[in-house]
């Protein structure tokens, strides 16, 4: 294992620079859809379940490869690993620009997903390989910054893109920047890698993880289309078609296909570690409890934040009637938060700790998204809605700044890239479970909230009111945008304007227990970073 300096010297903090910047680019990636998802619907004529595979299938290929991503670089380095995910991740962005329908711009996603599951592990192990000290209290602040800012950077720049020029663009963007990066990260980033001793390449584990992590997100996602136990439509992929008048839905059949994988994973990694073999995730690292519970505490963190981004764009452009500008902006209060907390996370850690902060900006986070739920209707203000997401912003900064170190804390050097890439692989997999699990919340809503606000308008036939309400559901809210723009001049009449205010405070109702919902899993997150403050202590003391 490289050798390195504890004072890290000029060269290290550019090189943190850098990677803070592909790893900017990311992130960003991640959120930049949110926002332009309605458009994105209208112009590929996407139903609900193709949205949430857009925002999904990148969080599912990045959990199925991080844990490979991250020994690989421990085994080759960690600068290649950054600089061929780049690569993989730009030509990702242009297959995505040129996409012409829904399941070209998925495979783009999956693609974008492939690379960016290389670029982050390698920032993380390359942060915790390089800094020590209070140095390394700083870089993993400026790490956590990043992570939470930029996250709520792109439904801005989604926002701004989708509005002045075309969607295409949120794609397109990645090229100079991620060009750029890959030149600075020649130039100074600093190549790490581990002494790995144990031979072999883990390809089984790969394939057991990949199939495992898809198998259960599918099932996920696509149970509230294809049905749960029954078969409510058929289901095509690739040729292989699974029929309606099947004896059970292929929902099941994926979903323990997956579970049963992952338990296998499980014990093969076991296995090739008793063996003394090389494995792509060292279950021995979970024995450490700030490792553990740190995990935890991410990957339920993660399935709230990021099921949150999914439906929160949907309600402001579709419900409230904002442009993608104007939601964008809305959302880039959060930014706003996150980045001033971030900043101040390394002085309030000095004061309540690294466990303490996560603690105290979980807190916050709760309270917000609560708060944001409360208060949401189809006539809430767009300025009230901003003050309180920069409340939460302001805990998501606090919390995603210091819960990467404390997780991280006790990993040896030589297992930074196992340790980052775990730890990367759990918040990417909460992410696909927040959006298909919010996803879900939201369409059930959906089904039960908009008949009910119908019922309210009155003298709508039982027909129409169920075209209404499958229009909604299955446009994510986007027939919401047409009638309004239709008003009275419709195929409604005067009716329109009520008929579409129903619909928006249907689609509020629902998007608010899909909030709650999102604040139920922060507090677990917010309970499991109490018990991670406390093995802390045990550790210290």
């Amino acid at each position: 294992m490289q050798t390195l300096n504890t004072v890290a010297d000029r060269r290290a903090w550019i090189g943190l620079g850098v990677l803070a910047a592909g790893l900017s680019m990311i992130v960003v990636d991640g959120t930049i859809v949110g926002v332009a998802l309605p458009v994105i619907v209208t112009d590929l004529g996407l139903d609900l379940t193709d949205a949430q595979w857009v925002n999904s299938s990148y969080s599912v290929v990045f959990a199925a490869l991080l844990l490979t991503a991250g020994r690989l670089g421990d085994r080759l380095g960690r600068r290649r690993i950054f600089l061929a995910g780049i690569s993989v991740f730009l030509a990702g962005s242009v297959f995505a620009a040129l996409a012409g329908s829904s399941g070209a711009l998925i495979l783009a996603r999956v693609v974008q997903g492939v690379g960016g599951a290389f670029v982050l592990p390698a920032t993380l192990s390359s942060v915790n390989a390089t800094f020590r000290g209070r140095d390394r209290i700083v870089a993993f602040a400026v790490w956590g910054a990043v992570i939470s800012g930029m996250a709520a950077v792109g439904p801005l720049l989604g926002g701004s893109l989708t509005t002045y020029a075309d969607w295409r663009w949120i794609f397109l963007v990645n090229i100079p920047i991620g060009i750029a990066v890959a030149a600075g990260a020649l130039l100074v980033v600093r190549e790490t890698r581990a002494e790995i001793t144990e031979p072999g390449l883990d390809v089984d584990g790969l394939l057991l993880s990949v199939v495992g992590f898809g198998g259960v997100i599918f099932a996920l996602i696509e149970g509230q289309r294809l049905g749960w136990w029954r078969p409510l439509t058929e289901f095509r992929l690739f040729g292989f078609e699974w029929p309606r008048h099947a004896p059970i839905s292929i929902v099941p059949v994926t979903g323990l296909i997956g579970i049963a994988a992952l338990a296998l994973f499980l014990r093969w990694e076991r296995h090739r570690a008793r063996r003394g073999r090389s494995a792509i995730l060292d279950l021995g690292l979970f024995s450490l409890p700030t490792f553990g519970w740190g995990n935890l505490t991410a990957l339920t963190v993660a399935i709230g934040e990021f099921g949150l981004l999914l439906v929160l764009p949907l309600f402001l452009v579709n419900a409230l009637g904002l442009s993608t500008m104007g939601a964008g902006l809305v959302l880039a209060a959060m930014a706003l938060g996150a980045f001033g907390s971030g900043a101040a996370a390394r002085h309030i850690a000095a004061v309540l700790g690294a466990p303490g902060t996560v603690i105290a900006g979980l807190t916050l986070e709760v309270t917000g998204v609560s708060a944001v739920a409360l208060c949401l209707s189809a006539t809430v203000s767009p300025w009230l809605l901003a003050a309180l997401l920069a409340w939460y912003g302001a805990g998501l900064g606090l919390a995603s700044a210091q819960l990467a170190g404390t997780v991280l804390v006790d990993v040896p050097p030589e297992k930074s890239g196992q340790g980052s890439a775990t730890q990367s692989t759990v918040r990417q997999l909460g992410a696909a479970l927040g959006a298909a699990v919010l996803g879900a919340v939201l369409s059930l809503g959906l089904a039960h909230d908009l008949g009910e606000r119908l019922d309210a308008v009155g003298h709508l036939p039982v027909t129409a009111e169920q075209g209404l309400v499958t229009a909604t559901r299955d446009s994510a809210g986007g027939a919401i945008s047409g009638l309004r723009a239709q008003g009275p001049n419709g195929r409604f009449g005067p009716a329109g304007p009520r008929i579409t205010t129903a619909l928006s405070e249907g689609f509020a109702d629902a998007t608010r227990t899909a909030l709650f919902t999102a604040a139920g899993f922060l507090t677990l997150g917010l309970i499991s970073s109490i018990v991670l403050r406390a093995r802390s202590s045990d550790r210290d003391g």
